[in-house]
């Protein structure tokens, strides 16, 4: 009786971080099955977040192991292509979009294993590329500005990056909810800032945002550093700071308040089904920067791919539609 070989996928792994550059690997890896409550997602496309490179979640296993040769990128959209048992509110052949388990083998692959609670119905009126550049981004604005800040209509709002991944989507949300939002980016981003729906722009080059946005309710950091420090400088007494920024994880370590301005994103599935409903009401816009190859992916990570506009995220095609 001959052996039953398992399925293979084509994947592309993260080899090294070297000097801040990661290399990546192409390989052919055992294809998962999807286990009870679990399913297999046919990759369509993914989105690129460059610092997962050095996340924990890349570089260890849950229990604390060193991790290596992990697969990148857990926010996705494809096919539902198997569900194991238990599964019962998606079907082989729909179309979802995601985040899986930051320690599971993300999306820079054929497929990737979800659950029911990571992912939604992909919103129709958009491509596989733009639904894979919302989940991570529009979840980590919702749960930065109403989860932990609980932004309210009329506040007033202060978002850094906001031309950037996260950031395009922090303003239109902000936008939608009625909060009055000052708005940091480059002088170029000016126009398309402000059509995302910012009221106020402000362009980090050349003005200090402390001259312009004053007793600022919430301030939504993308940028970390001297950026994240600053900020406290304009909220008003009672207001919020949150940053998703990696440097101010380090520098929050000794100072209970900048440390818990640092929140790390969730896999939400109730807020990824609001996110498409905005998306289908057009009240939210995906912008994707760039559309590429899987075989480009080391020059998406690395900031080095040519033709990029600045503004949003990334997609990787992994499945050509």
């Amino acid at each position: 009786m001959k052996a039953v070989q398992s399925k293979v996928m084509r994947a592309m792994r993260l080899s090294k971080v070297q000097a801040g550059a990661a290399e990546f690997a192409a390989a052919e890896v055992p294809q998962p099955k999807p286990g009870a409550g679990e399913m297999l997602i046919r990759v369509h496309a993914a989105g690129v977040t460059p610092t997962e490179v050095i996340w924990y979640t890349t570089t260890h296993t849950k229990e604390g192991a060193p991790r290596a040769n992990a697969i990148l990128a857990h926010e996705f959209s494809g096919v539902v292509a198997e569900v194991g048992s238990d599964v019962r509110d998606f079907h082989v052949g729909q179309e979802i979009y995601g985040v899986n388990d930051w320690f599971a083998d993300g999306a820079l692959a054929e497929y990737c294993i979800a659950t029911p609670a990571e992912i939604a119905p992909k919103p129709p009126k958009v491509s596989y590329a733009e639904a894979a550049t919302v989940p991570v981004s529009a979840l980590t604005a919702w749960q930065g500005l109403l989860d932990r800040a609980h932004l309210q209509s009329g506040q007033r709002v202060l978002i850094h990056g906001a031309s950037g991944g996260v950031g395009v989507l922090a303003v239109q949300l902000a936008h939608d909810i009625g909060a009055y939002v000052f708005a940091t980016a480059s002088a170029r981003n000016r126009d398309f800032v402000k059509q995302l729906g910012a009221d106020e722009f402000i362009d980090y080059t050349s003005q200090r945002f402390e001259d312009i946005a004053r007793d600022i309710d919430i301030v939504f950091d993308c940028v970390g550093g001297e950026t994240f420090e600053r900020s406290f400088r304009v909220l008003k007494l009672g207001g919020h700071i949150v940053t998703i920024a990696a440097s101010a994880k380090a520098e929050a370590l000794n100072d209970e308040r900048r440390k818990k301005a640092f929140f790390i994103v969730e896999p939400n599935q109730k807020q990824l089904f609001e996110v498409t409903k905005l998306i289908n009401a057009g009240k939210l816009q995906p912008i994707v920067d760039a559309v590429v190859p899987i075989a480009d992916v080391a020059a998406a990570y690395n900031g080095t791919l040519k033709n990029r506009q600045g503004r949003g995220k990334i997609a990787v095609e992994i499945t050509p539609t």
